[in-house]
């Protein structure tokens, strides 16, 4: 077959191939690595991948629940769809948008710069957390998670009688709304709530570290009369409120620490600097003093 021939034969095939995608309604398959076109604009597998690991992990997680990676997909096609008829009404062009634009690298490059002058991870140690947890332990449960329970006898005879009868299987809480001359506790059955430190005074307060859950103690003298008090466990509510309050306090301290480095690190950028205020700073200094 000479050259004429094999052109001939290559024009007439290029010809029916084509002829059967338009009859067939197929279209060539897409460039590798483009999973949609959107009125001809490509959203790529890296796009994809690089907003998918830009995710907050609580925010992948509902994606991978409520439809995977499929549903991002879907989403990224709206938003292309979207900024494509933005940019049919010019807001690409508008000035205001673009100085919020130029703001918004401005704050990206400096929160690039302070990432890398505070490269070491700020850290706590746990002298410095332990110190923090005295500073607020009117805010914390003590070690002793127990709730404290007291009624307060005119005497010792009648002391050790409810003792008794408590011991017997009687029931504290209302021997004490009974009895009890302990007027700031009475109504409540002598419920105290959680044991932490300055609930009662002294005396009992030793005692109490001496006692057994649900175990009730002996009358306890003192000068405003005698002291009868047990303790029981806590409920697993109030322990997990305890356990909020301490990652609070925690977060408090590392946030606090974080915010020494960082204006360590402004301090240190200020003293190189030469800053001269302008005539017109002298508004600005006005309008503070006026406040």
């Amino acid at each position: 077959m000479n050259v004429v021939a094999v052109r001939l034969v290559s024009l007439l095939v290029g010809f029916i191939c084509g002829s059967v995608l338009l009859l067939t309604g197929c279209a060539p398959p897409p460039d590798e690595g483009v999973l949609a076109l959107v009125n001809g604009r490509p959203i790529t597998q890296t796009d994809f991948d690089t907003r998918w690991g830009e995710l907050a992990e609580a925010t992948r997680a509902r994606y991978e629940k409520e439809g995977g990676k499929r549903l991002f997909l879907d989403e990224l096609i709206t938003r292309e769809l979207l900024m494509q008829e933005a940019r049919k009404l010019g807001l690409d062009q508008n000035d205001v948008i673009r100085d919020r634009a130029l703001r918004y690298k401005e704050q990206l490059i400096l929160d690039e710069l302070l990432k890398d002058r505070i490269k070491a991870k700020v850290e706590l140690t746990k002298e410095e957390l332990d110190a923090f947890y005295e500073k607020h332990a009117h805010e914390l449960l003590t070690p002793l998670k127990v709730r404290v329970w007291q009624m307060l006898l005119p005497n010792v005879s009648a002391a050790k009688d409810l003792e008794h009868q408590v011991n017997q299987g009687g029931d504290f809480a209302k021997f004490a709304q009974r009895y009890s001359i302990d007027g700031k506790t009475k109504a409540n059955g002598g419920d105290l709530g959680p044991y932490h430190q300055g609930l009662v005074i002294p005396e009992v307060d030793a005692v109490i570290h001496t006692l057994k859950p649900d175990m009730i103690s002996a009358p306890i003298k003192t000068e405003a009369g005698y002291y009868l008090v047990k303790i029981t466990p806590l409920d697993k509510e109030i322990i997990q409120a305890d356990v909020a309050v301490r990652e609070r306090l925690r977060q408090e301290l590392l946030n606090e620490k974080r915010r020494k480095r960082f204006d360590g690190v402004i301090a240190d950028i200020r003293a190189k600097a030469v800053i001269r205020l302008a005539d017109a700073s002298r508004y600005v200094t006005d309008d503070v003093r006026a406040r």
